[in-house]
């Protein structure tokens, strides 16, 4: 059963990883028509692009812009070593644009539609809450979008700009209803394997994507902690003394699994197959965990010189030499066999970890409820445990980092950081609270093409060429998303 379920993941894997390098042309109609196949073949679908959208283009430029990964070549420059200097154009955006418009946004809303007809509730609840954190992470990507016009396919192929602020209000709304849906008490089909998310039995499984939405309902609330605290504290306490379930181990924990399968295997992985040497580990969180010895370190990264037991992150802007540094390891990639990847690390896009971080930062600044040390140890235990390391090397790295000690700003400036390290490999977050908090400190590398680190990325050329009607350029990628109010 398990190699007939491998072979049905990778064969949908494969076409997904296919349509996602295509030119989509108009990004407001569906190119492949997928409202005509089954409800349980579009979640699928679904599903399967919500992990490779979150482990490609998106998760490269912000990974390198936070300077977890560092761009290089063995040669010539390269796209990395260009994204790394903050080179991030428009035309760049044209396939991670039609990735959420013209397929993760249209087969969910096809799945919307198709669910209510037939009565389907857990169908459109799972779509709704996929839906709602795609919208998430393009508001906190470019800020104004469009939302309201959007997925109207011939009906409106140039659909307007909403405003990011009230597409914030929309997602949480949109989770609200697909709580309610996903925990309806009838429905006349439910999702099961055939979701690569949370797969499994659905009266086991809905549970995975309440506490899911109500989690990324936290992460968003606290998105808001510098635009209006008051705002920010009483939506989150409201959600914590109301009992709401929220991601409660690592098993929770929202993510794409992958197989070692060829054209299966995940977007990192192929990405640094394809493109060996383009990528390598940073300076930045390399030397941060050198300082405090982190045991992750051996899961993160590869060793440099091999078997020394040493980690050596490149800095942006030097000179080409990329079998020089740490690379990318296990952790991101898979079990290694040889000199191999298997590919099936997973793909991780809201943690266990990350919740502890978001409860403690809470704790901390809005005294929510909750003891911030305590979630604080939370999150780096978490972190680590997914990882893989020890027990003991767990509760030694607890015993020497896991005191929050000194100012409040001080204190903040740690439960970032960590959650900094643990977010490592996930889209955006680390960026949006750098952008929120201004930790961990980030220096522009040496051959930034602009003066200051990025806070959106241009839009689309592809939607300034076709809805042109509703969108100008950026005057430059200084242009802050709502909640971005930090000088």
């Amino acid at each position: 059963m398990k190699n007939i379920k491998n072979t049905v993941i990778a064969s949908l894997l494969l076409a997904a990883f296919s349509m996602s390098s295509c030119d989509y042309g108009n990004l407001n109609q569906d190119p492949d028509n997928i409202v005509a196949a089954p409800i349980n073949q579009q979640l699928t679908s679904l599903t399967v692009n919500v992990g490779f959208f979150a482990g490609s283009d998106l998760n490269r430029y912000s990974s390198l812009i936070m300077q977890q990964f560092s761009g290089q070549s063995t040669g010539s420059k390269n796209q990395t070593q260009d994204y790394e200097s903050y080179l991030i154009t428009g035309s760049d955006q044209n396939n991670v644009w039609s990735s959420i418009y013209a397929t993760i946004l249209n087969d969910a809303e096809n799945i919307i539609n198709a669910a209510n007809t037939s009565n389907s509730p857990h169908y459109s609840g799972v779509a709704k809450i996929l839906k709602a954190y795609t919208y998430q992470v393009a508001v906190d990507t470019w800020g104004s979008i469009p939302y309201s016009e959007s997925q109207k396919l011939a009906a409106n192929t140039k659909p307007k700009y909403d405003s990011d602020q009230q597409i914030y209000t929309e997602i949480v709304n949109l989770l609200d209803q697909g709580i309610a849906e996903v925990s309806a008490t009838t429905s006349s089909s439910s999702p099961g394997t055939n979701s690569t998310i949370f797969p499994g039995t659905f009266s086991t499984t809905k549970n995975n994507w309440i506490k899911f939405a109500n989690t990324l309902k936290l992460r968003i609330f606290l998105h808001y902690s510098e635009k209006d605290a008051t705002f920010a504290k009483s939506k989150i306490d409201a959600l914590i003394n109301a009992s709401a379930p929220f991601i409660a181990s690592n098993a929770d924990n929202f993510k794409m699994d992958f197989v070692s399968a060829a054209g299966a295997k995940n977007p990192i992985d192929q990405f640094e197959t394809a493109r060996a040497g383009y990528i390598v580990a940073n300076a930045k969180i390399v030397n941060l965990m050198n300082t405090k010895t982190d045991p992750r370190r051996q899961f993160y990264f590869t060793q440099y010189p091999a078997g020394s037991g040493l980690y050596v992150g490149a800095v942006g802007g030097a000179a080409s030499a990329a079998n020089n540094y740490s690379k990318l390891h296990t952790y991101l990639r898979g079990a290694l066999s040889g000199t191999a990847y298997s590919g099936a690390a997973p793909i991780r896009m809201l943690t266990f970890a990350e919740y502890n971080f978001i409860r403690a930062e809470a704790a901390l600044r809005f005294a929510s409820p909750g003891d911030a040390q305590a979630f604080f140890q939370a999150g780096i235990t978490a972190s680590m445990q997914d990882a893989g390391v020890a027990t003991a090397d767990i509760t030694a790295y607890i015993a020497a980092n896991g005191t929050l000690t000194g100012t409040s700003a001080q204190k903040l400036e740690q439960i970032i950081t960590e959650k900094y390290i643990a977010n490592y490999g996930v889209v955006l977050e680390p960026w949006s609270d750098w952008r929120r908090t201004g930790y961990p400190a980030i220096t522009p590398p040496s051959n930034a093409v602009i003066s200051f680190v990025p806070r959106s990325l241009y839009y689309p050329q592809s939607e300034i060429d076709l809805n042109g009607e509703n969108v100008t350029q950026k005057a430059g990628m200084n242009v802050k998303v709502f909640w971005d109010t930090r000088p």
